[in-house]
């Protein structure tokens, strides 16, 4: 409970819910393109971001790569990952229901935790900031060069992903399967070829998630569930499908998180993007911002 009121306060609750917020952003960004290829909701994706930050941690603080280097390989790794859940788990299934695939992931995504505390064990594990670690101050609320890098690597993601999808063949062949398969099929897209490329974009983009986030929470094996929940809860309140509202979703939900632990108490602060997400089901079941038909329509 703080009990502080002041302006540095309030600054310094709007930088960690920035900083959380982003993260909540990019897996909610993973959750909306296999939701938008498949129509299914891939619980495994917090596994995704589990695996960007522990095996970033094995090859920065173990094998010595460096950063840049070590950054590329695990996100390539973590997107095979991606491909070989869709090519082994949901590509083999003919005619599936949504819910036997959403049970397929929820499968995967146990099989992939256990693996995990296989490899790097139950303890949490370090990895160094990207540069520096000393904090810096702004209106008297202090803030980590990490941070920094949470939020611009965020918007770096975003750009180019609407790049991706609007002036690139493949981006726009993936919308056009998103809108209707069954056409997009009949002009010659491939649409399983593009299902498995929503699953390497979102292994990527999970682990990239985490990781920018693990220097700052340190990673263990159990943190994808969490992680996967609060990215879903922002993905619903934006409106499953439109990865623009998830970004803001995300964001807010993260700020509001900050800003209910630091005002009211820390102990609800993840509670508090669940409770956020069941007002919006209640109110809203589409989502802040529209439809699922109408937002699957709109440029990414």
């Amino acid at each position: 409970m703080n009990t502080g009121g002041g302006f540095s306060d309030f600054l310094q609750f709007i930088f960690m819910g920035l900083q959380r917020g982003s993260i909540y952003a990019l897996v909610a960004m993973g959750f909306n393109i296999i939701y938008n290829s498949t129509g299914l909701i891939n619980f495994a994706q917090g596994e995704f971001v589990v695996l960007g930050g522990l095996m970033m941690v094995t090859l920065t603080m173990t094998l010595s790569l460096p950063m840049p280097v070590a950054f590329v390989i695990t996100v390539l790794f973590v997107m095979i990952m991606g491909i070989l859940m869709e090519r082994l788990t949901i590509n083999p299934v003919k005619s599936p229901s949504v819910m036997r695939l959403i049970i397929i992931t929820i499968a995967v995504s146990i099989i992939i935790k256990g693996l995990a505390m296989i490899f790097w064990g139950k303890e949490s594990h370090f990895m160094r900031h990207f540069s520096s670690e000393e904090t810096f101050e702004i209106f008297g609320a202090t803030i980590l060069p990490q941070t920094l890098w949470i939020i611009g690597i965020l918007v770096l993601v975003v750009i180019c992903f609407i790049l991706f999808f609007n002036y690139t063949m493949t981006g726009k062949s993936m919308r056009a399967c998103a809108i209707n398969r069954d056409a997009a099929r009949l002009t010659g897209i491939n649409d399983r070829n593009m299902v498995m490329l929503s699953f390497a974009l979102s292994a990527g983009i999970g682990a990239i998630a985490g990781i920018i986030i693990t220097p700052i929470i340190q990673m263990d094996y159990a943190r994808g569930a969490l992680l996967g929940l609060k990215g879903f809860g922002a993905a619903v309140v934006g409106g499953l499908g439109n990865s623009l509202g998830a970004v803001v979703a995300g964001i807010l939900l993260g700020v509001i998180e900050a800003l209910g632990g630091g005002y009211i108490s820390s102990h609800y602060m993840d509670a508090m993007a669940l409770l956020i997400m069941l007002v919006v089901l209640f109110i809203r079941p589409s989502g802040i911002f529209g439809s699922v038909e109408a937002s699957r329509l709109k440029e990414f």
